[in-house]
């Protein structure tokens, strides 16, 4: 397993311009931050916290990033890599679009999903490698990232439940047939 250290030189090799802002330090993070705590009705409550977030080049850490286990970081910056690539492949303001408005900014945002099962099919993927098939398989693990997707957190941006559930159960049946895990 590359060091997160190593993934963040490999990832600022493929996107020149790349890198780590603490969100506590950046102005536009603490907007933000307000922003959500009032969009969500207060559901967003560890923007600062506990989420990561890709802008541009640039990878917002949250204050729980200085005490993440080492294969977390890793995890996550896997995660955050298929968001620098989608923004390459769609490109800066079809990528806000995208993530922003199909249909609805909450309650029904369809391109925010598509998104982030992408990037969350990777988190799945890095966690089976690095941690194992069970844990990507553990209950905690689907809990947090199907609340994600139906809950506050991310503005409720896909809650038909049984859909993501779904989708859950095909990606993690993809790795089990096509992948081998330590």
């Amino acid at each position: 397993m590359p060091s997160s250290a190593e993934l963040i030189a490999e990832i600022a090799r493929e996107f020149p311009g790349f890198r780590l802002v603490s969100k506590r330090e950046s102005p536009l993070s603490l907007l933000l931050d307000v922003l959500l705590r009032l969009v969500t009705l207060g559901a967003q409550s560890q923007f600062l916290t506990h989420y990561h977030t890709v802008l541009g080049y640039r990878l917002y850490t949250p204050d729980s990033w200085a005490t993440a286990a080492e294969v977390d970081r890793v995890i996550v910056l896997r995660h955050e890599r298929v968001h620098l690539r989608q923004r390459r492949r769609y490109g800066f303001f079809l990528m806000a679009f995208l993530y922003l408005i199909p249909f609805f900014p909450l309650g029904l945002a369809y391109g925010r999903a598509r998104i982030e099962w992408e990037a969350y099919e990777e988190t799945l993927r890095a966690t089976a490698e690095l941690c194992g098939l069970e844990r990507a398989r553990s209950r905690e693990l689907r809990a947090g990232i199907v609340g994600r997707f139906t809950g506050g957190a991310y503005g409720w941006m896909w809650p038909f439940r049984s859909q993501v559930e779904r989708w859950y159960d095909r990606a993690l049946a993809e790795l089990s047939q096509t992948e081998r895990f330590a």
